[in-house]
């Protein structure tokens, strides 16, 4: 797939989240459908909060569109080569509209976290029966792949649950997980474009578009937040494009590659469950100890903090396309010193403080 293409789809997706978000804010104000402010919350004011609807519409129409073009114009894209196959681009956009559903009534309703659990089982359940799944793992050191046969199901349903789940979970400042997700995605698409992997391509250049016209007005002060709907569908989509773009290879590392682009996330997601269990609290249960409360309480502002974030999740960015592309005999130790500057500036910021000490 082309350059040109590539910028296409991402300046297509980009206008029409960029045109239709502000519609959306305003339909979502006249129907009083907003975040109150309250102890857990940054905002000061009664903020609307379905965003994420426009994403999921733009993210939709160019796909339509892309779809189209390979049949009208013979486009490149989708379907343009042998292997393709169309029930699992059918899995992913059912996949993906399920559980930007779950999160639109959730936002609407408030489900019960058992629910929502399950709307994000079912849309991962339903891209892996639809063929896109982890079917083989090759481990560091092991001279062979391993086949995951009947295990490829639960496994990718949990990696496709808990990739939603890490940018919900870390949403919680304007503007921070549309730039996370944005620029995670600019990294798994040049890995994907490296690997030839066209469906994971469009999808991320798909999801960078519809996040950057979407910060034009949610980055700080945001006019409008993406919600649930927003956050599960654009963490269920990175999980999708790692799947299918990036872990379609015998390489060791490839496992890890995802993760390192995500640790950001990852990292904030496993110190917020440390502390819940560690408390006795539900681990569902909100709290003001995440990455960007710590650095808000050092004395940065909303916009410094966030930025701080996209600088650091564009480092791990670089460093997961340097790993995927060093000698596999110095991969696993450039994995590891990443991932350890990483954990020593979570430490740091004393974010496993709270999971130490009970207080």
């Amino acid at each position: 797939m082309s350059i040109l293409h590539t910028l296409a789809l991402i300046v297509g997706a980009g206008l029409i989240s960029f045109i239709l978000t502000p519609l959306v804010r305003d339909f979502a104000l006249r129907k009083g459908w907003v975040a109150e402010p309250g102890d857990r919350k940054i905002h000061k004011k009664p903020t609307p909060e379905l965003g994420g609807t426009a994403i999921f519409i733009a993210i939709v129409a160019l796909v339509a569109i892309q779809l189209i073009g390979e049949g009208l114009f013979g486009w490149k894209g989708f379907f343009s080569d042998a292997t393709a196959q169309p029930l699992v681009l059918v899995g992913i956009l059912l996949g993906a509209t399920i559980i930007y559903v779950t999160g639109l009534i959730d936002d609407l309703i408030d489900l019960s976290p058992g629910l929502k659990l399950l709307g994000q089982i079912l849309a991962a359940t339903v891209v892996t029966l639809c063929g896109a799944r982890i079917s083989f793992i090759m481990l560091p050191g092991a001279g062979h792949v391993n086949d995951l046969g009947i295990l490829a199901i639960p496994i990718t349903i949990f990696f496709l649950v808990a990739f939603a789940n890490i940018i919900n979970l870390i949403d919680g400042l304007d503007g921070l997980a549309a730039g996370i997700c944005a620029i995670s995605a600019v990294t798994m698409l040049l890995l994907a474009q490296g690997a030839n992997q066209t469906t994971a391509v469009i999808l991320a250049a798909l999801v960078i578009g519809s996040c950057l016209g979407f910060l034009r007005y949610n980055f700080n002060p945001a006019s409008v937040f993406m919600g649930d709907e927003g956050a599960l569908l654009l963490g269920f989509l990175l999980g999708v494009i790692s799947m299918t773009g990036i872990m379609k290879t015998t390489a060791a590392i490839a496992l890890a590659v995802p993760l390192l682009i995500v640790a950001v996330p990852i990292f904030d997601t496993a110190s917020a469950i440390m502390r819940r269990l560690r408390h006795g609290e539900a681990i569902e249960q909100g709290d003001r100890q995440h990455i960007h409360h710590r650095l808000l309480g050092r004395g940065f502002s909303q916009r410094q903090t966030v930025l701080i974030i996209y600088a650091w999740t564009a480092l791990l960015g670089v460093g997961a396309y340097a790993v995927s592309h060093t000698p596999s005999v110095i991969q696993i130790t450039a994995l590891a010193i990443f991932l350890i500057i990483t954990a020593l500036i979570i430490w740091f910021l004393g974010l496993y403080d709270s999971a130490r000490h009970h207080k």
